[in-house]
């Protein structure tokens, strides 16, 4: 019996020496992070941190915490974030957000608010922190720029999963989106849309891990787009294909495009600023020619090419492509 208690003396000792001794790496390695990014001219600041959850859990404690990186003009600020880890799976982290932060990006500044927002990864156990799995999840989500025009959404899933050295499998989900258009371009169509959700997959020039923050993002090589699907009331579009992406984030590729009532889509395209305007009568023409041919005037089921630049109809641009790169 005295070598049993022994025992148990002795390791709860030494699971509290673990703990203990994690803790404190823990704590340490995390103001040495923001140290080093002060170092090379972020903004990089809390005003405390705590790690506590004696004895089975890492839970940490960010209070006030700022980042800024001056190379990318992005920065993201919190009262508070919390990321929670089990002391025997510190490879699996749990992060917590506050219902108010703020996001900045070269383009605009971003109040977020949310009822709940969580974000889950699970890292490789090694100093790179490469993750094979990461998601966030949130509820109650508005987004709303500082120059006005609010984006709600009744909830968000987004998802990310490592298939390959540099491959990823990325899905996203919003329930409820409510745009933020004018009331005169909606006044036929619901407040929020039925469905809008995207499933693809991406190869990048290096894994997702920490120095994803401190040097560089990765970048996108090649897009493979299972599905990605909006529908809006009777508007419903669609979109799958692949792409290669160059160095300079142009795309190139094809993608099946399909669309209903996609006259409709159109004018709110041109209304809202998404197709000009100077256009508009050249596309509806070539595409009515198109949804005659598919025996649905209403219906459109067209092959794109991303090539030069643009997105074409057979060797028709109808639209500039968009440079597909990560800031």
């Amino acid at each position: 019996m005295k070598k049993l208690l022994a025992l148990i003396v002795t390791l709860a000792a030494l699971w509290s020496g673990y703990w203990f001794v994690g803790a404190t790496g823990l704590k340490s390695g995390m103001a040495a992070w923001f140290d080093a990014r002060q170092s090379e001219g972020w903004q990089a600041e809390y005003s405390d941190l705590s790690v506590k959850g004696f004895p089975n859990r890492f839970d940490t404690t960010l209070t006030d915490p700022a980042l800024a990186d001056p190379a990318t003009g992005l920065a993201w600020s919190a009262p508070f974030v919390q990321l929670f880890a089990l002391s025997y799976q510190p490879n699996h982290i749990i992060a917590a957000f506050p219902a108010f932060q703020t996001l900045r990006t070269p383009f605009a500044r971003l109040a977020l608010k949310s009822e709940k927002m969580q974000a889950s990864m699970i890292m490789e156990p090694n100093t790179d922190l490469a993750f094979s799995r990461a998601n966030l999840a949130a509820t109650a989500l508005t987004i709303t720029p500082e120059a006005g025009g609010r984006t709600h959404l009744a909830g968000l899933q987004t998802a990310l999963t490592r298939e390959g050295p540099a491959s990823y499998r990325a899905a996203f989900n919003a329930d409820g989106l409510a745009p933020p258009l004018p009331a005169a371009l909606t006044a036929q169509l619901p407040e929020t849309l039925t469905a809008f959700r995207a499933d693809a997959t991406v190869e990048f020039t290096k894994p997702w891990d920490i120095t994803a923050l401190e040097v560089g993002r990765p970048q996108p090589t090649a897009i493979k787009l299972h599905l990605a699907e909006a529908e809006w009331g009777p508007l419903r579009l669609a979109a799958a294909g692949a792409l290669s992406i160059d160095r300079t984030g142009n795309p190139t590729g094809s993608l099946t495009l399909k669309a209903r009532n996609w006259r409709d889509i159109l004018a709110l395209a041109t209304a809202a600023g998404a197709l000009p305007q100077s256009l508009a009568p050249q596309i509806e023409q070539g595409l009515s020619l198109l949804a005659g041919l598919s025996g649905n005037p209403a219906t459109l089921d067209i092959p794109l090419t991303v090539s030069g630049g643009y997105i074409k109809i057979g060797l028709i641009p109808v639209a500039p492509a968009p440079r597909l790169s990560i800031r």
